[in-house]
């Protein structure tokens, strides 16, 4: 290439760029993520942090999980959206049963009979008609009705990666006997669902029919059966009858009434048992072409894509029966636009991409980009979202108003405690001086202050067991635990530092010396807090004890080793949490039943608490309805373990998280997972803040025209002065 050609090449590169770059500024998707396609559609942008383990609704239990599946799987119930208390409405049921209720000799009893003479409580349920499965392979049939991927050849699957390999899809209704094929996957022990002995103890001849598929699946092992599948459909559990193709009836053992319940978990959506025989084919699930990687659902939501290094992806189910935006609230939600989309079909948006984000700076910088449409509050980040003023009351920063950012917060139904071994010689037992002593620690546990250190005032200290929301926990005044709290005033505090050690010393270890032996006393926390953070919070709990006068000695372990103190009984203090299945105090009380005692009975009791009243207490409140007669007992079980104190009661967790204005239909809700449906967009809202808070920096563009200009200049002079000298 020659001079001149050379020149001319750079002044058109200049050129091309310069007009590029004009085009782009005033192009406002140009710097966006997304594809430019998308810009205008109702598409949710979220993210993860964890891969799914379990997409099977047999076997998954975590809220990582049920993110996706909740979208997808439709059982029985659900919570309804918007009203508080938290109240179950029909989702694939018709409506929510009455149970009817027989003795021992089958005779009926009124619904008012005493729970101990219930016998059966017997559920007649009816499914709605109508209702179809997602489009899948696994339904797909040929022109002669026979299923065109439920016998693979060894090649096809060997060809095969993903479920898209397997081009033809196809549906059919939702019937009874899909419920009642899902209950036979959890009584079924090779598929290890976690509530298999919660039911096994319910669901009459559910443990008997578990025992036989087991010796079933024990036999084809021994023979050495390629394809373990066995279909569920020919083996009969005895609580479980179907009546007709829309009805079917579940018989438990007495009186259960959080039974329905469980049956607004995915645990007891319909499975086709085609999806069984499809899976189970040997090798696809070597390719994880599974019901743990590909649900099958007949929820709003399907799983479009699966990719856990990059993106989960959800698309509105096109088989979708149809649901409407609920048109009743509680007061306040009409004021607030929750009802402006009453009566309109779900799902309100068409697409949710979930995006791989495992650490909290980038997604937070993305959630102000307006990349994300919500987001959580990262510790790291806190302080920019949220303030407190004078007098306490939270609020968003100023930067956070400017952008119409919006506050969403919810005391969650979850309780984090300081949990004393009772079997403990020390601090646990039934002697006076030990439960002085457990009182002279809850008092000094200053949880006000662990909260607003380490949650950034995020949680509410508890004065008993059951969460605020949950039937049976008590507000205000009339809530107070006058054992660790009193009153000045209309104020609500904790009892004084010293006041502790009064009650130490009635203990027998006045200023933390025992009396008897003159020696300091000395007490042991189990811990698995690890890292900068963690050496923080014992900091902090050793202070805690250091107040009264006690020595307390850290020891950490790993998280297996912990639980393995804790089933032996060795340790003795520990943090303890537990998150609500269902919202009803019986979910939260029977962690202090003594029947559940971790050591002996190997349940969730894991303070090994054991009281004969609050235990006979317990058996009488948990079957019972709600009621004042309820309540009654409930504040007496309240009363009996605040007084013997066999936890220092902790905290409740508070749910913040952060909203676009775009983001619609926002209420915390923390039973229901499945609020996906309910929420919308205004994506020309969206684009049009993206685009003016992501403005192009396009400077180091220009400077680089600029000097491509000033570099192409001394070519040009050096061009033309050869031309004048060749013209002369």
């Amino acid at each position: 290439m020659n001079q001149a050609q050379l020149t001319k090449t750079m002044w058109w590169l200049t050129l091309l760029l310069f007009v590029w770059l004009i085009g782009g500024c005033s192009d406002s998707g140009w710097n966006n993520p997304y594809p430019r396609s998308d810009l205008a559609r109702n598409i949710l942008y979220s993210s993860f942090s964890e891969r799914p383990k379990h997409l099977d609704p047999v076997r998954s239990y975590s809220a990582n999980e049920y993110e996706f599946i909740a979208q997808i799987y439709e059982p029985l119930f659900q919570y309804h959206f918007l009203k508080r208390p938290y109240e179950l409405v029909p989702l694939s049921a018709e409506r929510v049963p009455v149970a009817r209720f027989y003795d021992t000799k089958g005779n009926p009893l009124p619904e008012q009979a005493d729970s101990g003479e219930i016998a059966i409580s017997e559920y007649e349920i009816s499914i709605k008609q109508g209702m179809l499965y997602q489009p899948h392979p696994a339904l797909a049939r040929d022109n002669s009705g026979n299923y065109r991927y439920h016998q693979l050849g060894q090649q096809q699957i060997d060809s095969s990666n993903t479920l898209a390999d397997f081009p033809l899809t196809g549906t059919r209704e939702v019937t009874a006997e899909d419920f009642i094929y899902q209950i036979k996957r959890l009584a079924f022990p090779k598929l290890s669902s976690p509530i298999a002995g919660i039911m096994a103890d319910y669901i009459i001849g559910f443990k008997q029919f578990g025992e036989q598929l087991d010796a079933l699946y024990e036999r084809m092992q021994q023979q050495g059966t390629n394809n373990k599948y066995i279909d569920l459909r020919p083996y009969a559990i005895e609580g479980v009858q179907l009546l007709d193709r829309y009805r079917f009836r579940i018989r438990l053992k007495g009186k259960y009434p959080q039974f329905v319940y469980w049956l607004a978990m995915p645990f007891f959506a319909p499975m086709p048992w085609e999806a069984e025989a499809f899976y189970a084919q040997p090798g696809l699930e070597k390719r994880n072409i599974s019901l743990n990687w590909y649900p099958l659902g007949s929820g709003p939501f399907m799983l479009e894509e699966n990719n856990p290094n990059l993106r989960m992806v959800l698309s509105a189910n096109p088989n979708f029966h149809g649901e409407t935006y609920p048109a009743e609230g509680e007061p306040g939600d009409r004021e607030q636009g929750l009802l402006e989309d009453a009566g309109k079909r779900l799902p309100l948006i068409e697409r949710a991409f979930f995006s791989l984000e495992t650490e909290s700076i980038p997604y937070w910088s993305k959630f102000l980009q307006g990349y994300y449409d919500t987001s959580g509050i990262a510790s790291d980040s806190f302080d920019q979202a949220v303030q407190f003023s004078a007098q306490g009351e939270l609020s968003l920063t100023d930067s956070m108003v400017e952008k119409g950012i919006r506050l969403n917060t919810a005391v969650t139904s979850s309780v984090f405690y300081l949990g004393f071994n009772m079997l403990d010689p020390v601090v646990g037992g039934a002697a006076e001086s030990a439960r002085l002593l457990r009182l002279a620690i809850s008092i000094a546990m200053d949880y006000e202050e662990y909260i607003s250190i380490f949650n950034n005032g995020r949680g509410v200290a508890a004065q008993g067991p059951i969460p605020p929301g949950i039937f049976g926990s008590r507000s205000g005044v009339e809530g107070v635990n006058r054992y660790v709290y009193e009153l000045q005033g209309e104020k609500i505090q904790r009892k004084g530092i010293e006041q502790a050690r009064e009650l130490l010393k009635q203990a027998g270890y006045p200023e933390g010396r025992d009396l008897k032996t003159g020696k300091a006393l000395i007490l042991y926390y189990d811990t698995t807090s690890s890292g900068p953070d963690g050496k923080a919070r014992l900091n902090w709990m050793r202070k805690q004890f250091a107040k009264l006068g006690i020595q307390l000695v850290i020891r950490a372990s790993d998280y297996n080793r912990f639980q393995e103190k804790m089933r032996d009984g060795t340790g003795q203090i520990f943090m303890w949490g537990w998150n609500a299945d269902y919202p009803d105090p019986e979910n939260f009380l029977f962690l202090l039943y003594g029947p559940n005692g971790k050591v002996e009975h190997g349940g969730e009791n894991a303070a090994n608490y054991s009281n004969a009243e609050f235990d006979k207490l317990f058996v009488q409140m948990k079957n019972m309805d709600n009621s004042a007669q309820r309540q009654l007992i409930i504040d007496r079980m309240v009363e009996i373990v605040r007084r013997e104190a066999p936890w220092a009661w902790g905290f409740f967790p508070q749910a913040f998280s952060l909203s676009h204005a775009w983001y619609g239909n926002v209420k915390p809700n923390l039973m229901a997972n499945n609020t996906l449906k309910y929420k919308s967009l205004d994506a020309g809202l969206r684009e049009q803040k993206r685009a003016q808070w992501n403005p192009p920096v396009v400077w180091p563009l220009l400077l680089l025209v600029a000097v491509l200009i000033v570099s192409a200049v001394p070519a040009v002079r050096l061009y033309r002065r050869r031309e004048r000298s060749a013209a002369r």
